[in-house]
Parts: C-alpha cells; structure tokens; sequence
C-alpha cells in the first residue's frame, strides 16, 4: 500500500494544468462559483479526458477523491467581496 500523500499540485498535473500555487489559486477564482446542479466532473470548463479522470477517481475513492472533494468545495465557494467587480452604477447603502 502506497502511502505517499498526493497533493493539489499533483492533482492539477494529472489534469494536465498549470500546477504551481498561483496557477491553482487563479483557476479556482476564474471558474467559481460552479452552481451546485452540475456535477464537478460535469462543469463546463473539463475537457472530456479530465472529466473522464475526474469521475474515475471520485469512484475509487481514495486519496485522489479527497483531494477531488477539496476543490469541488473550493468551486462551489461564492467569490470574496473583495473579488467581485465593483459596479458604480449600483446603488449602495
């Protein structure tokens, strides 16, 4: 039994993207908030091949699927305030 964690960056790799830390930090802000009706190896922003890997490794349920439920989550999080667009034309108070 293989008991070597794996990590985000190396989930990001096995989907053949950018792996470093800002590059994980930018995808996760460029495609949230994913609605909670679509499946996470369903969203739009997979190609088939991730997709495919996706709901592999969500089915064998191991370390990988963990790692998978993290950015599902990540995803799923509504952007800061601080990272929405400011509209000056929107009434505020």
């Amino acid at each position: 039994m293989d008991m070597t964690a794996v990590s985000m960056n190396q989930l990001f790799a096995q989907l053949g993207l950018p792996d470093d830390d800002d590059s994980i930090r930018a995808f996760i802000k460029a495609h949230r908030p994913l609605p909670m009706t679509v499946p996470l190896d369903e969203a739009p922003f997979w190609s088939p091949a991730q997709s495919q890997l996706i709901a592999q490794k969500l089915s064998e349920d191991g370390e990988w699927a963990v790692l998978i439920d993290t950015l599902n989550v990540q995803l799923r999080n509504h952007p800061l305030v601080a990272d929405m667009p400011h509209d000056p034309v929107a009434p505020t108070g």
